[in-house]
């Protein structure tokens, strides 16, 4: 996986967004999509996990949506076995790396519409 990443305002507490994008190889679209719902239950049981959700994109993408309530169960997140699991199941599937892209509110308009 590929990480990009900004300046990091965000103290170890605070809840941290990701967004990770999934690009399927030729083909397999359709395999990588259910290799990802396959590996979902087990994110979701994990501490921290507010909000793990896929979204189809176009081009043969998949977005997957995460917030996480610390950047340090984030950082569990990504070495734990939930994270293993998923990289064995989509192992062949995508085309490249997988783009992962911390993100950092910037709070707007009212809180339950402007922050995730």
């Amino acid at each position: 996986m590929t990480d990009q990443t900004s300046p990091d305002t965000t103290s170890t507490s605070e809840a941290v967004v990701v967004v990770a994008v999934f690009t399927a190889a030729p083909g397999r679209l359709a395999d990588l999509r259910t290799a990802l719902v396959e590996a979902i239950p087990a994110v979701h049981a994990e501490e921290g996990c507010e909000l793990y959700a896929i979204h189809d994109a176009p081009q043969d993408q998949i977005y997957m949506l995460e917030k996480w309530s610390s950047a340090d169960l984030l950082d569990a997140h990504s070495r734990g076995s939930a994270v293993a699991r998923l990289q064995e199941l989509t192992h062949g599937l995508t085309a490249g790396d997988v783009q992962v892209i911390p993100m950092h509110p910037i709070p707007a308009g009212t809180p339950s519409q402007g922050l995730l």
